[in-house]
């Protein structure tokens, strides 16, 4: 998955306590097409803590996404709606994944 953006300087027990507070491991997925052929990724892990928004940090996958997602025939749209839902919905939590549960 790559690295975990958004933890640095932070030590285990920061980390777990932000958790117990609400904070989240998300990803941001994207699509991108080539006429027949469709790609889905996730950017890399990001830490999201209590009460911080992720518009600023789904953006880029979600500029990606509506350039560049739609061109590939019958997947580019159908994995466009989701990566677009999952981006403007707070992106896709992964937290149990992070903490292999």
């Amino acid at each position: 998955m790559g690295q975990v953006k958004g933890i640095e300087g932070m030590s285990n027990e920061d980390i777990n306590e932000a958790l117990s507070q609400g904070a989240r491991f998300v990803v941001f997925p994207y699509t991108v097409s080539i006429l027949v052929m469709t790609f889905r990724r996730s950017s890399d892990v990001h830490f999201v803590r209590p009460g911080e928004g992720t518009l600023g940090k789904a953006l880029p996958y979600t500029l990606i996404t509506l350039l560049l997602g739609w061109w590939g025939i019958p997947w580019g749209p159908i994995y466009s709606v989701g990566s677009l839902y999952h981006n403007l919905t707070g992106g896709k939590d992964v937290t149990a994944d992070m903490l292999g549960g």
